[in-house]
């Protein structure tokens, strides 16, 4: 970890960037005039970001497993 923070990421994250750099580079040889400058975070794909879930659509989920693992719907009971 602190070798990261003097050499910068290593492995696949690395990668991403070096393939964002290039990606840039090349995209910025090619822009017209006055065109917005692309920077290499332009071309790094943003890995596991999914859109945060509704409530509703959490428990939609989370009524499925139950059903399916055989579980008791209990929502109906109160005591």
């Amino acid at each position: 970890m602190a070798y990261e923070q003097v050499a910068g990421p290593l492995g696949p994250d690395r990668a991403d960037l070096q393939a964002g750099i290039v990606a840039a580079t090349v995209a910025n040889a090619n822009r017209g005039k006055g065109g917005r400058r692309a920077v290499p975070r332009d071309f790094i794909p943003k890995w596991d970001r999914k859109p945060q879930q509704s409530w509703q659509e959490q428990l939609a989920i989370v009524t499925v497993l139950n059903k399916v693992f055989g579980g008791v719907d209990l929502r109906g009971e109160r005591g």
